[in-house]
């Protein structure tokens, strides 16, 4: 042997002649190595936390760093304490008229002024949050669950079960969305109930689609595989190994579907067919009060559309900077 020989075989460091197969990455599949070179050629082997609770931690960091997300985040904070405690913080009874005091223009005493029946319109648009943050969030829950489990049959089992659903999905959604669920609602009567379930299976039948795309998308990869060979059951694969890894645009839908709710009982409402007088409601305040524009008494409908417009701007902003993290 050489002098260089021998002064190579010297300074190469023992790390570097571990054999590939007994390197730690291969041996572990969950690390994940990083290799800086260290000082004296010396090879450090470290690994990357990639799990499930770290990921978490980083998107809900990224998200209240986003002022979009904390933006709308204070504001639909500001309309859940309005539904919570509506009836404490409002300054008049809602459903309280004053035969001496209608059509009275906003002032000290009546910020946003009074109705034709002379009920105070900030009492009524305070109150009228409760309704609508009942109805909307349970049936967006409601059209999540259904269209989540109809996705998962669908992109899993595709052929003639995926055939069938998305045709029966189709020929419902060929109606605009608003008049399908005026018709389930003309058909059964307005009631709060009625809405959630109109509206949740209409929005399952929407939300289904989103679901069976990503499900399409991860049913042909390797883990899917692996639980089939382990004899797993399709109940399992579908809602243990398949539906985690879907979360993502299943939560985005969630809050994209909400404001699209909000439009929907708002409305609804409008037309008569949701939350019943005297129960104060923005959708319903309007449709009353909007024949009187002609007269001058603005503030008894901008007052109530203003509520419907910043609710649905704040889940548009939370809903945008989910998106925006699950996404990247």
């Amino acid at each position: 042997m050489s002098d260089e020989e021998a002064i190579d075989g010297a300074a190469t460091p023992v790390a570097a002649k571990i054999p590939l197969e007994d390197a730690p990455a291969l041996r572990d599949p969950a690390a994940v190595g990083l290799v800086p070179a260290a000082a004296g050629g010396v090879v450090v082997v470290g690994t990357l936390d990639g799990s499930s609770g770290t990921i978490r931690r980083e998107n809900l960091r990224l998200l209240l760093h986003s002022p979009a997300f904390l933006i709308g985040t204070v504001i639909l904070l500001w309309w859940i304490v309005c539904a919570l405690f509506g009836k404490t913080i409002a300054p008049y009874n809602p459903v309280a008229g004053s035969l001496t005091a209608f059509n009275e223009a906003p002032s000290g005493a009546h910020w946003f002024g009074t109705d034709s029946l002379g009920r105070d319109v900030l009492s009524r648009v305070i109150v009228g949050a409760r309704e609508i943050l009942i109805v909307t969030p349970l049936a967006t829950l409601l059209g999540t669950v259904l269209g989540t489990s109809i996705g998962l049959i669908q992109g899993y089992f595709r052929g003639r079960v995926d055939s069938f659903s998305g045709r029966l999905v189709d020929a419902v959604l060929a109606l605009p969305i608003v008049i399908v669920a005026f018709l389930f609602v003309v058909a059964l009567g307005p009631s709060a109930p009625t809405l959630i379930i109109v509206i949740g299976l209409v929005f399952g039948l929407l939300i289904s689609r989103t679901v069976r795309t990503a499900v399409l998308q991860e049913r042909d990869l390797d883990y899917i595989a692996a639980a089939r060979l382990r004899d797993e059951s399709n109940t399992h694969i579908m809602f243990v190994e398949i539906l985690p890894n879907v979360f993502g645009p299943i939560l985005v839908e969630f809050t994209v579907r909400l404001g699209y709710a909000i439009f929907t009982v708002a409305t609804l409402s409008f037309l008569g067919f949701g939350i019943q007088p005297p129960t104060p409601d923005w959708g319903a305040d309007i449709a009353n009060s909007y024949q009187y524009l002609g007269a001058g008494y603005w503030w008894e409908v901008l007052f109530p559309a203003l509520a419907i417009a910043s609710l649905v701007v704040a889940i548009n902003l939370i809903a945008d900077s989910i998106e925006a993290v699950v996404i990247q």
